[in-house]
């Protein structure tokens, strides 16, 4: 009787992992990130336990749509960062790129974990095409060479 159990599981398992593999083609490029960014400290300021930095911000849209970006949200791993939201009112055409300069408030160390390789993430709420939120997760690159003041 186990030994049916065992066969009809591994069953199971061949069938979802066919069907998983076999969608997977027609995921549409719109479903992944549409959009990359880069970041280049200019201005760096401790503040007792934080870190108040001024940051150039470079974003390129992959999309097909534009977007109009409402709001910045620097994020550390599983949380937004108080003083790291920023309202905005930016306008990013499909396949074009924007540069913008924003001000944010985070704790020193998350700051010094980017010093260390961790690669902010920069949360985009946008509205797209037809009137609907859209948001999206940019992991920002760091500019490379450039030191901050």
């Amino acid at each position: 009787m186990n030994s049916a159990i065992f066969s009809r599981g591994k069953f199971c398992l061949l069938v979802a992992m066919g069907l998983l593999m076999g969608t997977a083609p027609f995921c549409h490029a719109g479903d992944v990130g549409k959009v990359s960014g880069s970041y280049e400290v200019l201005q760096k300021l401790n503040v007792g336990s934080q870190t108040r930095l001024r940051l150039r911000v470079r974003l390129t849209n992959h999309g097909q749509n534009d977007l109009n970006i409402q709001r910045f949200t620097l994020q550390d791993f599983s949380h937004a960062v108080r003083g790291g939201s920023q309202a905005c009112a930016l306008s990013m055409g499909a396949k074009t790129s924007l540069e913008t300069t924003q001000e944010f408030m985070i704790p020193r160390a998350n700051y010094e974990l980017w010093q260390r390789g961790t690669r902010p993430r920069l949360v985009l709420e946008a509205q797209g095409p037809s009137g609907h939120k859209i948001t999206e997760v940019v992991r920002l690159d760091p500019v490379p060479g450039r030191k901050a003041n």
